[in-house]
């Protein structure tokens, strides 16, 4: 069976605050839409499973118009969402990937490249955080400031990917530019028109 690559996303309208900055309102409630289809198609293009988990009723009706499932997130966060998709998939018995659904310039070889490792992985973020993790034993998750020397630790000799997709995720109006000066982000640049 294919690895389920599980998505937390929250609601599109209020998600993406720290860019407020820089986008208004609609403005990131379509650029959280677009990373979020952008990441999910990727997850497909390598062969993989897409399982959204969102507590937002709209995030939920997009996913299966756009033919991807979802899980009802318990509404405790993201640590809470990404358990909530791992029980599902140890229930399946699949092999699992949590990753974050605003990675831009995320490619299919990068998921690739996480699927085909048979231990632990982890996939650090630019700014310290954890873009992906996939365990094969039980594991709290620890997501926000730092959460890659939280989530290191409790990883049995983890195999650590770092490729360029992985690497730069949207949280802050620097992040965005960087983004969208990069080849592989000036994609986005639609989401804004």
């Amino acid at each position: 069976m294919p690895t389920i690559v599980i998505i937390p996303v929250k609601s599109f309208r209020l998600g993406k605050q720290r860019l407020a900055s820089a986008l208004d309102d609609a403005q990131r409630s379509r650029l959280g839409r677009a990373l979020a289809t952008h990441v999910a198609e990727t997850v497909e293009e390598a062969g993989l499973l897409v399982m959204f988990v969102t507590d937002d009723p709209e995030v939920a009706a997009w996913a299966t118009s756009a033919g991807f499932p979802s899980l009802p997130d318990p509404g405790q966060g993201l640590n809470a969402a990404a358990a909530a998709g791992v029980e599902w998939a140890d229930l399946s018995k699949s092999s699992w990937i949590v990753l974050h659904s605003d990675l831009p310039l995320l490619r299919a070889g990068d998921l690739r490249a996480l699927a085909t490792i048979r231990g632990d992985v982890i996939a650090p973020s630019s700014d310290g955080g954890t873009s992906a993790i996939s365990a094969r034993s039980s594991i709290e998750f620890a997501f926000g400031p730092a959460s890659f020397h939280k989530h290191l630790p409790q990883l049995h000799s983890p195999t650590i990917v770092a490729r360029t997709g992985l690497l730069l995720d949207i949280d802050s109006p620097s992040d965005l530019a960087s983004a969208l000066a990069h080849p592989g982000g000036r994609w986005m640049r639609k989401a804004f028109s």
